[in-house]
């Protein structure tokens, strides 16, 4: 093969020849081509010599396809054809990022020679990120913003955490950012991939607690439970690329600019919906006190409640069951001893309006558990299940407050039966009583000294102290139940219409009320749920005395053996007063009925014990926010 190195090439150009001789090892059958001697224009041997690619001949670009006779006129050529450069036969994974990235669509597709301009003197930009920016910035021209950002002014000092482009977006991988959940869980992933990295924000002087405290809030949940397209994601709120300092006047969330970015989602926020703490942590005293001990004492409360009636709950089972033993080996059960008839009697415990009250009760309260539990237990494989079971979080978030509205409605019931049971009825027995006589009374559900006496009792029986107490017509653990309700809508009702209107209660309360009310709703949430599926549970159904299921709710029915063993006070004082015969009921039960009620309360029962187990396994594995 003949070479005719231009005039003037030099040494350089003799350098590049016999690189090209050696540096690429060719194919037996392929000969060595001197390119530098005709494209010194193309290719400045200095410039390549420093190059990236330095190492490679022409031929590992420009494969030898076949060969090409000599010009008709006699100039000079090569007696092959070279094909064209093709980056993935060496950068095969690269390739394939690309080839499923935005860059490589049909609309504006994106050549490799467009970032990489000029092959042949192309550096490195392994760890630079301040080229890649700039790469990128000769397209992406709207996104100057980034060139004023925190992010970028880190990067220019030396930070070797500040992100640039392709930290956030990918070198090849870039994908496109529509505003489906894809899109908008990338809002808020791209941010927390460093910002969730407690350790990278601690050794860069950053707030560490955004991810955590992002994650625990409303947003956070549906971006974990998968549905990040209805709420806001990090992006939303700082932007994407103009990230400033929150003291920057010119910060999105700057005090002075809150309200507006605020405004984005929620057109009436105002100045107060604005002082919201995002990014509050109810863990430092010294920061957030009114949170701090908001948490404290819901956590006592709950903590201290769950200790009592759980140690309760188990003493009485293990008493009951000896009891229980011991009595039928005796054969001393109330009715087996009973001849005066009275044995087969059957009791009204509850009307058919406490009956119906109940049964919305139940379906109401399972409801909102299986709505509100999923947003608890965000983190769960579970709670992602059950959400998208009830159609996504949009429909479970209507749904849980159609449940509320049912919530407030026997509430409300509930409130005015007991001011017509105060100051209208007249009860039976004793028609004369006082207002004080009648809220401390045994027919009432407000706990009097009685209770006190009662707890003493039961305790010394669990204990086998004394004689297991006999109750008027409430015990104190249903009257506990009953009072709950109260508190628990001035908790749970409360808060839940705060965290649903939030707009409008911001006229009047600071912003910070609104981190309260998620940490009351969420504890009292908890708190009630775990009670009714485990503490409530027992006390009506498991316990030896009634176990797998009391129906007395359902049908409102107590047989006279009942009564005697638990409500023997109450049995008494009815038939000195005189009203024992006006509880006599026909024991007879519509069977269509008695089957519905049945399943109706197992599928309740059943529902509630799975979510306890869920709840608890959740949390010993440290789930739960």
């Amino acid at each position: 093969m003949t070479t005719h190195p231009l005039p003037g090439a030099g040494w350089p150009a003799l350098l590049l020849a016999l690189f090209t001789f050696a540096a690429f090892p060719a194919r037996a059958a392929e000969e060595k081509y001197d390119c530098a001697g005709c494209h010194t224009v193309d290719v400045n041997p200095d410039a390549y010599a420093g190059a990236v690619h330095k190492d490679l001949a022409c031929t590992a670009c420009h494969p030898v396809e076949g060969p090409k006779p000599a010009a008709e006129d006699g100039s000079p050529t090569c007696a092959a054809t070279f094909g064209k450069a093709d980056c993935a036969r060496c950068h095969e994974n690269e390739a394939k990022e690309y080839a499923g990235s935005v860059h490589a669509g049909q609309r504006l597709p994106i050549a490799c020679e467009k970032c990489h301009q000029d092959i042949h003197t192309l550096k490195s930009h392994k760890d630079d990120k301040l080229a890649i920016a700039q790469i990128c910035s000769s397209c992406h021209t709207r996104q100057e913003d980034y060139f004023q950002s925190a992010h970028y002014e880190n990067l220019k000092k030396g930070g070797k955490d500040a992100p640039s482009c392709a930290d956030c977006h990918g070198l090849h991988t870039v994908a496109k950012i529509d505003n489906d959940a894809k899109g908008r869980e990338f809002h808020t992933m791209a941010c927390l991939k460093c910002h969730d990295d407690r350790e990278m924000m601690a050794r860069n002087e950053v707030t560490p607690i955004a991810g955590a405290t992002y994650l625990a809030s409303f947003h956070g949940k549906n971006v974990r439970l998968g549905y990040p397209e209805k709420v806001a994601g990090c992006a939303d709120c700082h932007t994407a690329h103009a990230i400033r300092d929150a003291e920057d006047p010119k910060s999105t969330v700057h005090a002075d600019n809150l309200a507006q970015t605020c405004q984005q989602c929620h057109p009436s926020a105002g100045a107060g919906f604005a002082k919201y703490v995002a990014h509050a942590d109810d863990y430092d005293a010294e920061k957030f006190p009114s949170l701090y001990w908001t948490r404290v004492s819901m956590t006592g409360l709950l903590v201290g409640t769950f200790l009592f009636f759980w140690i309760h709950s188990v003493l009485w089972a293990l008493r009951s069951f000896v009891d229980r033993q011991q009595r039928r080996a005796a054969g001393l059960l109330p009715a087996a001893h009973d001849h005066s008839g009275e044995g087969k009697k059957t009791y009204r415990r509850f009307t058919k309006v406490q009956i119906a009250l109940h049964l919305v009760v139940i379906v109401s309260f399972l409801t909102l558990s299986l709505t509100g539990l999923p947003l608890k237990f965000n983190g769960t494989s579970w709670g992602k299940v059950i959400m998208d079971l009830l159609g996504g979080a949009v429909r479970a978030r209507a749904i849980h407050h159609a449940a509320a509205v049912i919530t407030f409605g026997y509430f409300l019931t509930a409130v005015g039966m007991s001011l017509r049971f105060l100051f209208a009825k007249r009860p039976a027995g004793q028609p004369d009583a006082t207002l004080r006589q009648r809220l401390f009374g045994p027919d009432s559900l407000f706990p009097n000294m009685r209770d006190v006496q009662d707890v003493k009792a039961m305790f010394k029986w669990f204990f086998f102290k004394g004689p297991r107490p006999t109750f008027e017509r409430w015990t104190y653990w249903e009257k506990f139940d009953f009072m709950a309700v109260f508190w628990g809508m001035f908790a749970i009702g409360l808060s839940g219409l705060m965290l649903w209107f939030p707009e409008p209660f911001s006229v009047a309360l600071p912003g910070w009320m609104f981190n309260i009310a998620t940490i009351v709703h969420s504890d009292e949430a908890l708190l009630a749920t775990g009670f009714i599926f485990t503490v409530h549970f027992f006390n009506t159904h498991f316990r030896p005395e009634k176990f797998p299921m009391d129906t007395v709710i359902f049908n409102g029915q107590i047989s006279h053996e009942e009564m005697m063993e638990e409500r023997a006070d109450q049995w008494r004082r009815y038939e000195a007063e005189g009203r024992a015969d006006a509880l006599v009921m026909d024991a007879k039960q519509n069977i269509a009925w008695e089957f519905g009620y049945r399943i109706f309360g197992l599928v309740a029962v059943l529902i509630g014990l799975s979510l306890a187990v869920l709840m608890v396994v959740s949390m010993m594995g440290g789930a739960g926010h």
